[in-house]
């Protein structure tokens, strides 16, 4: 499977301005959340495009109940083989966010080109490799991928592990996104369009509408799992028509493409997700 390694789509797309919004639907992902950042802070500047699939990679591993690692080798892998893109074509049969092949038995080409499909498919075969756990991202990417650049997976480690612990929920407010003005969905059926992907990334899970608001409510059981979603729901604005989120005394806007402190209303065992009516 060739390495595509496009850099060029790690760079900020766009910065020009629509009123009060953002054009570009870019999004900056902070090593220690932007309320505790300095100018030395790590940070990784990504499409909304490139974040919404990073974080169904995220969410599918989280799922599988794989521990954190799994989800750096992953990243490393997309962002290796695709740019984190769902790229229609590649080397050869190769298509997608992995560049799996058709041919070599990795599903149809509708199968490969479903995020959710490819990522399910990555960490299945990922787990069938003995020891991953303990080797370099690099060996355990291309036990995975059988490469002709081996080694090339390794330069996005230190991404990926940045990418990986903003999406596990170890930081608050670690993802911000600018979205566009006006959303392509709206309304209730953003809402449910909303509630249906959360499901399909993350299993079984109970969402509810939240009160005086048109949108999705995730009862939380730990903080942690907290984060987990409210950056899922961020990385997703753009395509989800979401206006605002709040999770543990913090909330993102659309209008500010931030995080900011929250009224006492937002609690730390509800995610709370408003839609563009």
């Amino acid at each position: 499977m060739l390495a595509l390694g496009l850099l060029a789509g790690l760079a900020l797309y766009l910065s020009g301005r629509v009123g009060d919004l953002p054009i570009g639907r870019t999004c900056t992902v902070y090593a220690s959340g932007p309320h505790h950042a300095d100018a030395d802070t790590r940070r990784l500047r990504l499409s909304g495009e490139q974040m919404a699939n990073a974080a169904t990679i995220a969410a599918v591993g989280l799922r599988r109940h794989l521990p954190e690692q799994a989800i750096v080798v992953a990243l490393a892998t997309a962002l290796q083989e695709s740019g984190l893109e769902n790229l229609p074509y590649g080397d050869r049969d190769s298509l997608g966010l992995f560049q799996q092949r058709p041919s070599q038995g990795w599903g149809t080409t509708e199968q490969i080109m479903d995020p959710r499909y490819a990522a399910e498919r990555f960490y299945a075969a990922l787990e069938r490799v003995r020891g991953w756990e303990r080797m370099r991202v690099t060996d355990a990417a291309q036990a995975v991928q059988r490469s002709a650049f081996p080694e090339a997976y390794q330069k996005w480690a230190a991404d990926a592990a940045l990418l990986a612990g903003a999406l596990a929920g170890r930081t608050e407010g670690a993802v911000t996104c600018s979205v566009l003005r006006r959303p392509a969905v709206r309304g209730s059926a953003a809402a449910t369009a909303l509630a249906d992907q959360l499901i399909l990334d993350w299993g079984r899970l109970t969402t509810a509408t939240p009160a005086e608001m048109l949108g999705v409510a995730v009862p939380v059981a730990d903080v942690r799992s907290g984060w987990q979603y409210a950056h899922w729901l961020v990385s997703h604005a753009a395509d989800h028509g979401v206006k605002r989120v709040e999770y543990g005394g913090l909330r993102w806007t659309a209008r500010d493409g931030a995080w900011s402190r929250a009224p006492d209303t937002s609690t730390r065992d509800l995610v709370v997700a408003e839609v563009f009516s």
